[in-house]
């Protein structure tokens, strides 16, 4: 996501921001482009060449007591000048009383002036935190999310060929579901992608013949969870005798999505295939290749060996001869 609204910091309920809008309310769908703020002190002295486009503004205690010093007509001077570049908002910290003036020049210049009950320095780490979160990266696919073992497993495939029966069995087996139908992926700082569900369909699932059942009320809570990093791509396709699928294992396919690249698994279905086995499998051993340890690549590895000695073996005996 390149950009948010204003209005979203003050529908926020998971990072304690704490805000009241106290002037400036037709600006409140101005953009925030950055998860950095500023706390524009120079700004009050008439210098104002770094105040950043479209970024949040702190006032602080240093901030209302420097401009209680000044002259009123001063004061309306440096804040007019603010209000006059192109900021998102003022957030002003620690419950700090706002005069007439502030909230005048605030609504004057229709921009949003908001207050947090917070001390400056938690309130710009707890803004921080949510703008990292709300500005980062995004998109849908169309699958399901299941933390197997500790491994976030996406399976995907075509509508009807079995995504969410298979998630039911590995619910079953212990494992949990992050999202069922559509999954949201963000990519967080590092490159990590992870996944989530809607906040309308979490914990739920659609399935064929069933209907809508709800995952957290059948299995419990230990059968569910928010939000896991996805490290495998599973892809149900149906299956083709005259194609040709991976039997050793040694060619790694990749599943891109936000410019981030995770390992992936083609899994043909027919009858007789114990899918779920197969995708605890699957997890497992990408367990053991995050240690190191790459079961086809040793096996291949090892065959290699044997053959290339067979041969020195048998050209030592023609020699002989």
């Amino acid at each position: 996501m390149d950009s948010i609204k204003v209005s979203s910091l003050l529908a926020d309920k998971d990072f304690d921001l704490r805000l009241e809008l106290l002037a400036g309310q037709e600006g409140i769908e101005r953009r925030i482009v950055s998860s950095r703020i500023q706390k524009p002190g120079l700004a009050l002295a008439g210098f104002t060449e770094h105040i950043h486009k479209d970024r949040l503004q702190v006032f602080g205690n240093t901030e209302i007591s420097y401009l209680a010093t000044l002259p009123m007509s001063d004061q309306r001077a440096r804040m007019k000048s603010l209000f006059g570049l192109p900021i998102s908002c003022l957030v002003v910290t620690k419950n700090l009383p706002v005069d007439d003036m502030l909230r005048k020049e605030a609504q004057d210049a229709q921009v949003p002036l908001l207050r947090s009950s917070h001390l400056s320095s938690t309130f710009i780490n707890n803004i921080e935190g949510f703008l990292q979160e709300a500005l980062t990266a995004s998109t849908s696919v169309h699958g399901v999310l299941i933390d197997v073992i500790g491994v976030g497993v996406l399976i995907l495939g075509k509508s009807g060929i079995g995504k969410s029966e298979l998630a039911l069995d590995l619910v079953s087996n212990g494992h949990r579901l992050v999202a069922d139908d559509i999954v949201d992926l963000k990519r967080k700082h590092g490159g990590s992608l992870y996944g989530s569900g809607s906040e309308i369909i979490k914990h739920h699932m659609e399935v064929r013949g069933l209907g809508i059942v709800n995952i957290k009320d059948l299995f419990g809570v230990a059968s569910v969870r928010d939000r896991k990093k996805v490290e495998l791509v599973v892809e149900l396709v149906e299956w083709d005798d005259k194609a040709e699928y991976d039997r050793l294992g040694v060619d790694e396919r990749k599943y891109s999505a936000l410019d981030t690249e995770i390992p992936m698994l083609v899994l043909p279905v027919r009858p007789g295939r114990n899918l779920t086995t197969l995708v605890e499998v699957a997890a497992r051993n990408h367990l053991l290749k995050l240690q190191g340890h790459h079961s086809a690549k040793e096996f291949q590895e090892k065959l290699s060996r044997q053959i290339a000695e067979a041969t020195v073996t048998r050209g030592i005996g023609d020699e002989v001869e």
